[in-house]
């Protein structure tokens, strides 16, 4: 995700400094005119405006307090923004932490995928201080669609915002996935199936996509099963902390759970529909 986005602003006219554990995209990156450095503090010395996409918080806890760490050379007024998928309450303490060095930290998961950071197209659920985000607003413009840039409320609350979202594409992945078993069972093409659904109320995103993958077999990643189940884990604990009822979720969690148990955690988290097909001996 993180090198898409980072082609996006240079193919928009911004300097990028990057800095990257895994030496592919920053030769990308490179080759498109960013500049490569050697440490995140080193990233904080060059920019005011610094942006992480990572794997999980404790990833994003170590890139802005660990050793050559952002927090220990970041500038005073640096705006941080944070597009990994992490839990609500590291968002919120990470946040205070900036805010108290001087500086400002927006928690901006975003929504679209590969497809949509490749194109341009993301959506960023924003949490944090407004006139942080006003002035990071055209960097924003540059990776996602400028209608779909939302300020959801104050810190961790655009994590709260993606813990929703995961709730729902899991949701939608399941029932999708057992339309499609039907289908199959019951002898109708499923393929027209999921056609005649996209033109009424069952129409959805998941359905023109996922659904597409689920009924061809198309397993490539676009976000794998793994990061996936990582995700539905943060929403299931952030369930649980404001003591919301989550009796379908719960039930999408262990199928992601047997996803990954069958060895499919590399694949398109999509694949959450090969559950369903084992089950329906498909």
């Amino acid at each position: 995700m993180g090198r898409p986005m980072a082609l996006n602003l240079r193919k928009k006219g911004f300097n990028v400094v990057v800095h990257s554990r895994s030496r592919g995209p920053v030769d990308a990156l490179v080759a498109a005119g960013a500049t490569a450095v050697d440490s995140p503090a080193e990233v904080a010395k060059a920019a005011r405006h610094i942006m992480t996409m990572l794997p999980d918080g404790p990833d994003v806890e170590k890139v802005l307090e660990g050793a050559n760490g952002v927090f220990g050379a970041m500038h005073r007024g640096t705006v941080i923004v944070d597009s990994s998928t992490i839990a609500p309450a590291i968002a919120r303490r990470l946040a205070a932490r900036a805010h108290d060095l001087g500086a400002a930290m927006l928690d901006a998961p975003v929504s679209g995928g590969e497809i949509g950071a490749i194109d341009g197209t993301l959506t960023f659920m924003v949490g944090g201080d407004a006139a942080a985000l006003e002035s990071v607003r055209e960097m924003l413009n540059a990776m996602g669609k400028p209608e779909r840039i939302v300020h959801v409320g104050e810190s961790g609350a655009g994590q709260i915002c993606k813990v929703c979202n995961q709730i729902v594409l899991g949701g939608t992945m399941s029932v999708v996935a057992e339309a499609i078993a039907l289908s199959r069972k019951a002898g109708v093409d499923p393929m027209k199936v999921r056609a005649a659904l996209m033109g009424g109320f069952a129409q959805s995103r998941v359905l023109e996509v996922h659904g597409e993958r689920m009924i061809t077999g198309n397993w490539k990643p676009g976000f794998k099963a793994k990061l996936f189940k990582k995700d539905f884990g943060i929403a299931m604990n952030t369930l649980a902390e404001y003591g919301v009822p989550a009796p379908a979720s719960a039930v999408v969690s262990q199928t992601v759970n047997a996803q990954l148990a069958a060895g499919e955690g590399e694949e398109d988290y999509s694949g959450i529909a090969k559950v369903i097909f084992r089950l329906a001996q498909l």
